[in-house]
């Protein structure tokens, strides 16, 4: 039987000439992330393990972004936690103030991923580094704790499912419309422990960009990871964005998949997750209208250039809403430097919006944009759960930067074509 690309990266790293669905294997890491909330919980684990040291101090990545800049005292505690002990490791890739950024953003910035790689990482959106031909999954942080000491982590080979996407997408329409309307096809579970792996001419008609915000959200459909084939754009990304060896896997033409989905990109309509789960979609034509208070343009998500782009070109020469909040938040300190250098902090700022330096912030409810009960927020974030944001009685909307920005003008939820 033939292997799936994340079976064969799986089978690679666990020194096996081939893998099954189910088996158990122990595999080498190429990197292991944490950040400011997991972290700490990861090096109280560690404290209790026999081993002393780290594997190795490359390939450990500390990013500092939930709580950071630090709103409280509690998450400058977590912080100095995690500070001390990339000091006192010497960790190379540790980011705070001044280097920081949302880490499932400024880990493929900084070249830390690249295909073939097998990645773990303390957070669920770890998945996102699919987007490059690489094998990357959210884990506890005691999986973490033994990741950083040994290297090493255990996996239970996850079956597949495919996506073949043809055609191109329509104007207006993203990455995060194409995921969307994929967890509303399957439903939260419906790739639960599986690999979402996409395939399909339709993945040469989408940016780097789009494949990030999809692969990031193949957790919000219950997967294990989400992949895409490296071709030519994947290279040119890798290249550009640092100087690491990449090994290229593929699928063997007999790979065995539970189930195939066709997705025609070219059909596809602006999609919005109404609340309280990613899976609850509608087309914009049957979400428009509805009133909100609050729109937040960023996180891992959807904090690209690209992101900031197309938010900027919908709201250039135009207005927010009066009293409504409109947030934007670029996922890296280069990214924010690009949107300076570009105008677009320029537009944002004349329509009435705020920018923010990189943070995770509101997506969590952290800071930065919390929702004080019956309010409602159209958010470009992955995950619209009850409370998520902030009160309980309070509402997310999950839509693209298109979408969000055109729903900032308008204080309802809005088609981007409806304002241009």
């Amino acid at each position: 039987m033939g292997m799936t690309m994340t079976q064969k990266i799986l089978a690679a790293h666990a020194h096996l000439d081939n893998v099954v669905p189910g088996q158990l294997i122990m595999a080498d890491l190429d990197l292991v992330l944490g950040n400011d909330i997991t972290t700490p919980v990861a090096i109280d684990v560690k404290k209790n393990m026999s081993a002393e040291g780290v594997f190795d101090k490359d390939k450990i990545a500390l990013v500092m972004d939930h709580f950071v800049p630090n709103k409280d005292i509690k998450s400058a505690e977590h912080t100095k936690c995690v500070r001390e002990f990339a000091c006192q490791h010497d960790i190379t890739n540790y980011f705070d103030v001044g280097e920081m950024g949302i880490e499932h953003a400024l880990v493929p910035e900084k070249g830390l991923a690249v295909a073939g790689d097998l990645i773990i990482g303390a957070d669920s959106h770890t998945c996102t580094y699919g987007a490059l031909g690489a094998f990357s999954t959210g884990v506890g942080s005691t999986d973490m704790a033994a990741g950083m000491t040994t290297g090493q982590a255990w996996f239970k080979v996850p079956s597949a499912i495919r996506f073949v996407l043809k055609g191109k997408p329509a104007k207006w329409v993203s990455g995060k419309d194409v995921i969307l309307h994929i967890i509303g096809l399957i439903g939260v579970d419906g790739a639960l422990y599986r690999s979402m792996e996409f395939t399909g001419d339709g993945v040469g008609h989408l940016s780097m960009d789009d494949r990030f915000t999809i692969s990031n959200m193949a957790i919000e459909a219950g997967a294990k990871n989400g992949i895409f084939p490296v071709d030519d754009a994947t290279i040119e990304y890798m290249k550009n964005h640092g100087e690491r060896e990449y090994t290229v896997y593929e699928a063997d033409d007999d790979a065995e998949y539970d189930e195939e989905y066709v997705i025609d990109l070219s059909t596809l309509r602006p999609t919005v997750s109404f609340p309280h789960l990613p899976d609850n979609t509608r087309t914009i034509d049957e979400a428009k209208d509805v009133a909100v208070d609050q729109v937040v343009i960023g996180s891992c998500t959807n904090g690209r250039i690209e992101d900031l782009r197309i938010a900027a070109k919908v709201l250039e020469g135009k207005k927010v809403k009066k009293n409504l909040r409109c947030i934007v938040i670029p996922a890296t300190q280069k990214i924010y430097l690009k949107a300076m250098e570009e105008g677009l902090l320029k537009t944002f700022i004349e329509s009435g919006a705020i920018v923010s330096t990189p943070t995770c912030g509101p997506c969590l409810g952290g800071y930065m944009g919390i929702l004080a009960a019956g309010e409602r927020c159209v958010s470009t974030t992955n995950r619209n759960f009850v409370g998520r944001m902030g009160h309980v009685d309070s509402e997310v909307y999950l839509a693209s930067p298109a979408v969000a920005a055109a729903s900032a003008i308008t204080g309802m939820i809005t088609d981007p074509e409806d304002v241009m």
